[in-house]
């Protein structure tokens, strides 16, 4: 605790503590929201079954107009995202080193997920446990990368989209909008994989958001809030009641324009909403998190962020498989008022679960992110610009590669450590190269030391004495 208050203390007076909470809110909000609606069940033959409750909740799928809190991560991410490499240029670094320290970041607390689940499986292999089974496991434990795989992208393209949005402002968001507009045109009038560039144009421009938030664009004024609160609402009940667009912003099985995998018209009016919502509360907010006890909590939450968010459906599984085996784990009828009286248990047991894994893997993402030594001759080799920018692109390329094979790989099958082997020999290199990038001379002297400024994290950078 000592520790937590020295580095709340240490939070310098311009941050905008506002947008930690959010990233603090919108963490729990993912966490508790699939926690909320998981459906654990035995099949005929006695074995585990899980689906989620929303299929069969459709009274809920408004709920999900602000509970589907990705479009509030992607604001908050493009703020910290700016002040970050704002900051860092103010140093006379490059864009090249800031993806380099992003990658630090957002990859190692990644890695150690990865290896733990291969690991695992590896284990349950040489126990003779059905691979399908494994498999099974591993996807369930890995639904939090489906995530970071596009906000990975997201920030391996911020140099470019914050310079274009500092010479077109919100003519590029516009732009965007008009692009997601052409995808569900074509997921509407053709096969779902024409709308497949909404993948990145959606979560572009809710990202760019955040960038016009960071530098001023969005005053916390009625005259800005108010049409976005009453003009998103307006259009997403047109386009979801009258129009072709489904209720629910949480991908339901079955619905023929699905709006968040890709990101559809419907989940940008949804965000237009939350984002009317964010500058609305700003100042009560700002207020109460200049209260001591309010930030060091908010502090605490950032600085295991994303061990949080990487480990919470492991954290299911964990539980889950403990109660199996003690032959202990309820299983009351969906949606009655057993399963209903269940639910506080439930979230009270996953949270000292996950708060268990956090207390061990949270200390890998609360490291310094000082960049390692460099190991000699090979880092200095390396050190050009035009060869550093190329093998850093291509490692992202690679990290992100790796994390979408398992994303796309079927939730069964036989795969030796429970991931596609070629994915993840990918996403080992790359974060192996990202590694070594950082350690590279040109890099590495001008990023370390204890002149960097104090600004904003992104996910998984705790504030409060911590560096953009």
């Amino acid at each position: 605790m000592g520790a937590l208050r020295r580095r709340a203390e240490r939070t310098p007076a311009s941050r905008e503590r506002y947008v930690d909470l959010l990233r603090a809110v919108a963490i729990a909000a993912v966490v508790l929201g699939h926690w909320l609606v998981s459906v654990v069940d035995y099949d005929a033959h006695g074995h585990l079954t899980g689906r989620s409750a929303l299929d069969s909740l459709p009274w809920a799928y408004p709920i999900t107009w602000l509970a589907q809190v990705m479009p509030l991560f992607f604001i908050v991410g493009g703020y910290a995202n700016a002040a970050s490499l704002a900051s860092h240029r103010r140093r006379g670094d490059d864009a090249i080193t800031w993806l380099q320290d992003r990658s630090g970041r957002l990859v190692r607390p990644t890695t150690t997920l990865l290896l733990v689940l291969a690991a695992g499986a590896l284990i349950a292999r040489a126990a003779g446990v059905d691979p399908d089974l494994t498999r099974q496991a591993v996807w369930v434990a890995s639904i939090p990368l489906w995530f970071l795989s596009a906000y990975l992208v997201v920030v391996l393209l911020t140099p470019l989209m914050y310079r274009l949005h500092q010479r077109f402002g919100w003519r590029v968001p516009l732009v965007l909008v008009a692009l997601v507009a052409l995808g569900d045109l074509a997921r509407l009038s053709g096969p779902a994989v024409l709308g497949a560039g909404n993948f990145l144009f959606g979560w572009l421009v809710i990202h760019q958001i955040g960038f016009a938030w960071r530098d001023g664009r969005l005053p916390f004024r009625p005259f800005v809030w108010v049409p976005l609160l009453v003009g998103g609402l307006a259009v997403l009940l047109l386009l979801t009641v009258a129009g072709p667009y489904a209720v629910s912003m949480i991908d339901v099985p079955g619905q023929r324009l699905h709006n968040a995998s890709p990101p559809s018209l419907a989940l940008l009016a949804a965000a237009a909403v939350q984002l009317g919502l964010v500058l609305m509360l700003h100042d009560p907010a700002g207020r109460w998190l200049r209260r001591t006890r309010p930030w060091q909590a908010v502090v605490g939450v950032n600085a295991v962020v994303l061990t949080i968010f990487l480990w919470h459906m492991s954290a299911l599984l964990v539980l889950v498989g403990a109660l199996n085996v003690l032959h202990a784990l309820p299983v009351p009828p969906f949606a009655t008022r057993a399963w209903w009286l269940w639910r506080p248990a439930w979230l009270i047991m996953l949270t000292g679960t996950l708060t268990a894994l956090v207390a061990v893997f949270g200390r890998i993402e609360m490291r310094s992110p000082e960049r390692p030594a460099a190991p000699g001759r090979l880092t200095r080799s390396i050190a050009g610009g035009a060869m550093r920018a190329g093998l850093t692109v291509a490692a992202f390329t690679a990290v992100v590669a790796g994390l979408l094979s398992n994303n796309l790989a079927p939730r069964t099958g036989h795969y030796l450590a429970g991931l596609p082997a070629a994915g993840l020999l990918a996403y080992l290199i790359g974060a192996a190269a990202l590694r070594l990038l950082r350690s590279a001379p040109h890099a590495r002297g001008r990023s370390a030391g204890p002149g960097r400024d104090t600004v904003t994290r992104p996910p998984g950078e705790a504030p409060g004495g911590a560096t953009a």
